[in-house]
Formats: C-alpha cells, sequence, structure tokens
C-alpha cells in the first residue's frame, strides 16, 4: 500500500447498493488516500477523497486497464441483474465484463484484487446447518445469478494460477439490505406491478412458508466493512462467507410482522413466480426462486476470525430498515439508487 498518501483503491459499480456503502467506508478509512468510483453514470454524491469515471465495463472500447493503473487494489461489485429475460445480455456485462476486469488488474499490475461473489455461487446444501467456504461452488445451473457467479469462481482459478503475484479475496455474502436499496431492489425483483400491500406484510392475510425457504441476510453497510477490511488486510486471501444471524424464513417474519405462516407447496409458488415472469410482470426468475431454495446457510468463522469481521446489526434490524425503506420509498443520489414511493 501507498505509505506516503495512503492507499488508493478502486471500486467497480461504485454507484450501486454496495458499492455506495464500500465507496463511503472507504472514503472515511484514515489509510486510504483516495477512492476511484467507476459507474456507467457519474452521480451527484461526492463523498471525500472520491473521484469518479463513467465507464460501461461491459463494452471493449473501455481503458479498464489505464484506469487501474497505480490502484493498490480493485474492489470489483459491478453487476447487471436485469434483464432477466436476456441471460446473453446479463452475460456480456457479468462475465465478459469481470473477466475484462482481471485482465486490466494483471495488466495493469495491482496487487489486489477484491471481488464481490456470492452465496449463489454455492452448489445445493443444507438448511438446517452451516457450510463453509470448501463448500463446492457450481451454482445452480438453471438460473443465470449463479451460473455467472460460478462461472467466474472458476476463472478466478485461473486467474490466480496465472497471476500469483495478486492477492484475490473473494466475498461471498447473503442477501444484502440497507434502507437506501428498497427502491433499487424493488425495480430489480419486484418490478412496478408488485402490490403495494407487499410494503406491509402485517396487513397481509397470511405469509406463504415455503418448503427450502430459509435464507441468510446481512446489512450493506456491514458487507461493506468486510470488503474495507479485505483489502486493509495484506494476507488475507481466497473466499469469506458474510451473513448475519439468525437465518430467515417464514417463523421469523411472522414474528416481526404478526402475520400467521402458512404452508405453501414448493410447485403452488414456483407456477405462481412462473406464470407472473412468464407474463413479464415480474422481473425474478423463477429459475432464481428455484435456486434460493436451495442455496445453503454459511458458516462465517473465516471473515470473523482472518478478517476481525463482526457484523453490527442482526438479520431482523436488517429487515424491520429495509422494511422501513420500502414503505418510505427510500432511495440515495446514485442513478440505481434512485428512489420511489410505493403506489
Amino acid at each position: 500500500m501507498s505509505s506516503a498518501t495512503g492507499s488508493r483503491i478502486v471500486v467497480t459499480g461504485a454507484t450501486g447498493n454496495v458499492g455506495t456503502s464500500v465507496v463511503r467506508l472507504l472514503s472515511e478509512d484514515p489509510e486510504v488516500g483516495s477512492v476511484l468510483g467507476l459507474a456507467r453514470r457519474i452521480p451527484a454524491w461526492s463523498p471525500p477523497k472520491t473521484e469518479w469515471a463513467a465507464v460501461d465495463l461491459a463494452s471493449e472500447q473501455a481503458d479498464t486497464a489505464g484506469l487501474f493503473a497505480g490502484a493498490d487494489a480493485v474492489v470489483h461489485l459491478a453487476w447487471a441483474f436485469q434483464p432477466t429475460h436476456d441471460p446473453a445480455t446479463t452475460w456480456r456485462t457479468n462475465v465478459l465484463g469481470s473477466l475484462r476486469v482481471f485482465e486490466a488488474v494483471a495488466a495493469a499490475r495491482v496487487p489486489t484484487l477484491v471481488h464481490a461473489s456470492s452465496v449463489g455461487a454455492y452448489s445445493p446444501g443444507p438448511k438446517d446447518r452451516a457450510v463453509d467456504e470448501s463448500w463446492p461452488t457450481h451454482g445452480w445451473p438453471d438460473a443465470a445469478y449463479c451460473r455467472e457467479k460460478a462461472y467466474l469462481e472458476r476463472s478466478l482459478d485461473i486467474f490466480e494460477r496465472d497471476h500469483p503475484d495478486v492477492r484475490v479475496v473473494r466475498m461471498r455474502p447473503g442477501f444484502l439490505f440497507k434502507r437506501e436499496s428498497a427502491s433499487e431492489q424493488r425495480r430489480i425483483f419486484g418490478g412496478k406491478f408488485l402490490p403495494g400491500a407487499l410494503a406491509r406484510p402485517e396487513r397481509l392475510p397470511f405469509l406463504p412458508d415455503v418448503p427450502g425457504l430459509r435464507m441468510q441476510v446481512l446489512h450493506t453497510d456491514d458487507a461493506a466493512d468486510a470488503y474495507r477490511l479485505a483489502v486493509r488486510t495484506p494476507d488475507a486471501r481466497g473466499p469469506y462467507n458474510l451473513a448475519t444471524d439468525p437465518p430467515v424464513d417464514a417463523e421469523l417474519l411472522g414474528e416481526m410482522t404478526g402475520t400467521r405462516p402458512v404452508r405453501l407447496p414448493r410447485t403452488a409458488a414456483r407456477s405462481a413466480i412462473a406464470a407472473a415472469w412468464g407474463l413479464h410482470l415480474l422481473p425474478a426468475s423463477p429459475h432464481l426462486f428455484d435456486a434460493v431454495l436451495r442455496l445453503p446457510l454459511m458458516d462465517c468463522t473465516r471473515a470473523r476470525v482472518e478478517l476481525g469481521w463482526r457484523p453490527v446489526r442482526t438479520a431482523t434490524e436488517v429487515l424491520e430498515e429495509f422494511l422501513r425503506g420500502f414503505r418510505e420509498g427510500a432511495g440515495a443520489a446514485t442513478e440505481p439508487l434512485r428512489g420511489r414511493k410505493v403506489g
């Protein structure tokens, strides 16, 4: 790291849910000298020590290596969730764009690459116990998101073999939420036709309790702190699971909202999602729903021990904050996080 003026960190996907938190925490870190945020559209938001550059990582003409020149670390967060009906488009952005980032890191001789992988990279696993980072990362092949995350895990295997001088860290967080991400996540997963009553689950007659629908969440700021620690910890390498307790299921949501969980067969829930997705009423695909039902629970011991990472918020606190933001149409001063009131 640059000792005289502090380290220089480049963050891709810097204006989204995770990117805004990572940029803010890095800009507040006294050992970070400057942050360069990359995004397709430069925001009005301007945190301390931060510069911006407009770049589309899916473009073959992007001078990524030039932007990375002189950086002490690249934190790669850029990702496109949509269009879910056109997986070739997300593949070009997410996979081919990421491969160009990896190549540019090597070309610019950046010593550290921190990559946003995901729980979605994991192969199907247990819901009654937690697995560590050695669990296979072959994803759920029918879901584009999981397929792309798993492919990049294999790509990084090759990258690490060919570039042993680059310290590569792979973050595998659970589902990430914060108040400011509520409007963006509504657009990504729920779409404009999402019933407004879902913003107030306590008004629903019941909560669907689908077998296997048990997952882990994390506040985006807590995840961002793990990214900051990974940049700052010179011995940190390899994958790190990131999540908070307790796991989220219909029982927990029912306790939070005072709504009664009602068992719903997987086939019924999937059929409803598939019909809405097929009619372009719902952006989230039934293939992603299939994947969520199969994702394992993660053991986060490695991040706690090696990074000294501790999530500040419980899963209940994360969801309460997110639901408040959902009701209020909360957002932030970047294009991906623009706010929108629930109808």
